[in-house]
């Protein structure tokens, strides 16, 4: 009954989306995240050091660092520890006990932790809905749209999106910003998911809706009708990293100079303009000046 180990595997697939039967739009005023069950207790079945972990705690990051920043409110699910047997119910038959009433089980990772101005509701079931205030409070705020990500995909995640449904809100559900058991698990939340009762999206593109296309940073967008030039993307860098072009080599790693995902993002929507062929994912899998620019010539 217990969780089982979970096998490393990458996150990377979720970011090529399946065929969505809607075609909705995340918007900031009307969403909501939810970061669900983040907690230690559930993390543990993973490797720590390994995908799909590493990357999920780096995509829900991003997300929570954006909304914070759009006004979005974050609220996350946790479940408690030493539930009683009345509480647990049916959880038991499948599940076990559950959480012990220790910090090392219950506490959120530390890597996303909320702060005083996050909600958190104590979960009792697989939907975030059951027993706990959320729709009230997304009511209450005036918002009809739930951004899902955490753990797990199959299970409490996709019975939320399901029910969200049933209240009539628009979810989008975040392929590579949740967690499964196993790779076959994760396909079949986010493939019933887009058939049934969300838009399945990705990090890079709910991250690119919300922003409605505005740079991040107080970076402005460079909409010089000059050709592209290894130059220009050599200036562009620069600007984000608060550094003149002439500091900058071709070659070197751009992560190592201190460039983010989420400015690597604000790049993404830039030259978009240039190429939609361009991706999050393409920029962050050789992250130099030069590569960028081989990238954008050939899409010219």
């Amino acid at each position: 009954m217990a969780i089982p180990a979970i096998l490393p595997y990458s996150l990377a697939f979720a970011a090529e989306l399946p065929q969505n039967r809607v075609s909705w739009k995340a918007e900031a005023d009307r969403s909501v995240l939810l970061i669900h069950d983040m907690q230690q207790y559930f993390l543990a079945a993973y490797q720590s050091e390994n995908s799909p972990l590493a990357e999920l705690l780096r995509n829900i990051q991003l997300l929570k660092k954006q909304c914070k920043e759009l006004g979005i409110p974050v609220i996350y699910t946790v479940q408690p520890g030493a539930q009683k047997p009345e509480d647990r119910a049916l959880l038991r038959d499948f599940w076990g006990p559950g959480l012990a009433d220790e910090p090392e089980q219950t506490k959120i990772a530390d890597a996303i932790a909320p702060d005083d101005q996050d909600i958190v509701l104590t979960k009792w079931r697989y939907s975030a809905f059951k027993r706990t205030r959320l729709l009230e409070i997304m009511r209450g705020q005036g918002r009809d749209q739930l951004i899902i990500c955490g753990v797990y995909a199959h299970i409490g995640c996709l019975l939320t999106a399901g029910d969200a449904f049933m209240q009539d809100l628009e979810t989008f559900f975040v392929g590579d910003a949740v967690a499964d058991f196993s790779l076959d698990h994760h396909r079949i939340a986010i493939n019933y998911a887009a058939g049934c009762c969300s838009f399945v999206t990705s990090t890079e593109l709910v991250l690119s809706q919300l922003t409605d296309n505005r740079s991040f940073f107080g970076v402005v967008e460079d909409n010089s009708t000059q050709p592209l030039t290894l130059q220009r993307v050599r200036k562009q860098v620069a600007e984000l990293l608060g550094e003149t072009a002439a500091d900058l080599t071709d070659h070197e790693s751009l992560v190592d100079r201190g460039l983010d995902s989420i400015r690597m993002m604000s790049l993404v929507e830039q030259w978009r303009r240039i190429s939609t062929d361009i991706t999050f994912i393409k920029l962050a899998k050789e992250p130099t000046i030069y590569s960028w620019w081989e990238l954008l010539s050939a899409k010219k």
